[in-house]
Formats: structure tokens, sequence, C-alpha cells
């Protein structure tokens, strides 16, 4: 079965998916299409697999360790309080997950809830081409992701 996960890391490897501003060695690190809080992001697997129990014990750690290198580059950009990790897998069976950054400033109605009870109609689509402040997030993610890869002593994999 071919998800939006397995068509949005196919794009990833040509190059081609614009929401990409770092590949760690699970996977594929992108922005969140809805920036319902500044600096959602994704941890795409490469390659996609049904679940995280889907991976040997080798490539879990990977995974996630790699989520929370992208958790700590979401904190140094954003300045949020906190990072929700969420992975879910209740639409596509395919593993992926969210990282959400959390302010002590989000409404009081909304803050000490899950992310989803935010109205995501009404929040930013991520504009790339137009929005200044969503090109200023990705360089920054990237910058800080590529940082904080170095400090683990990682191979630094050049995006395609």
């Amino acid at each position: 079965m071919t998800t939006l996960i397995h068509e949005r890391v196919e794009l990833a490897r040509r190059g081609q998916n614009p929401t990409v501003f770092g590949r760690l060695p699970s996977g594929w690190a992108v922005l969140a299409d809805v920036q319902v809080l500044n600096g959602y992001c994704l941890l795409l697997p490469d390659p996609v697999m049904p679940t995280l129990n889907d991976l040997t014990l080798e490539e879990r750690q990977a995974f996630l360790r790699d989520m929370s290198l992208l958790g700590d580059a979401i904190l140094d950009v954003t300045k949020a309080d906190r990072i929700n990790y969420e992975i879910l897998g209740n639409s596509d069976p395919a593993l992926h997950a969210h990282l959400i950054p959390r302010f002590n400033a989000e409404p009081e109605t909304v803050r000490r809830g899950p992310v989803w009870f935010y109205d995501f109609s009404q929040a930013p689509r991520l504009d790339l081409e137009k929005n200044d402040s969503h090109q200023r997030l990705k360089l920054g993610l990237a910058e800080a992701l590529s940082k904080r890869i170095r400090a683990a002593g990682l191979p630094a994999l050049p995006l395609p």
C-alpha cells in the first residue's frame, strides 16, 4: 500500500520534497504542511515501514535517537518550552513521528491538551515560496539539526 508517507519519502529521495531540511541515518526531517505551532516537524523513516515494531532493535534505536536530535534542533530554533513526540499510525500504515513544539504562552484552552485540539483549518499552511518566516525556519532548523548530527558523531548525509 502506498501512503502519503511513502510518496513524501520518494520525493525526498529525488530531491523534490521542498519540506525536507535534513537527512538523518534513519530518515528525513521535514516541516509539517500546516504550521499549527511554529516549528511543527515530522521524521519520515527511510525505508518506510508500517510501524516502529517492524524495525530491528538497531533501527528502532536509530529512529528514536534521530527523533530526539530533531527535537533538540526544534527547541534550539523555536525556543519552545518542550517538544511533544507522537507516533500515531492510526491513519496511514507507515511509521512517522510528529514533533510538536509546545509553548507556555499557548492559550490555556489548548496548552494542556494534545495539539490535535487546535483548529488546523485556521492554522497557517507552510509556504516556503512566499513566507519569509517559513524560509528562515527551514534554514534555521537545517543548521541546528546539522550541528546536532555532528555533535552526536553521526555521518553528515547530503541532501539530494
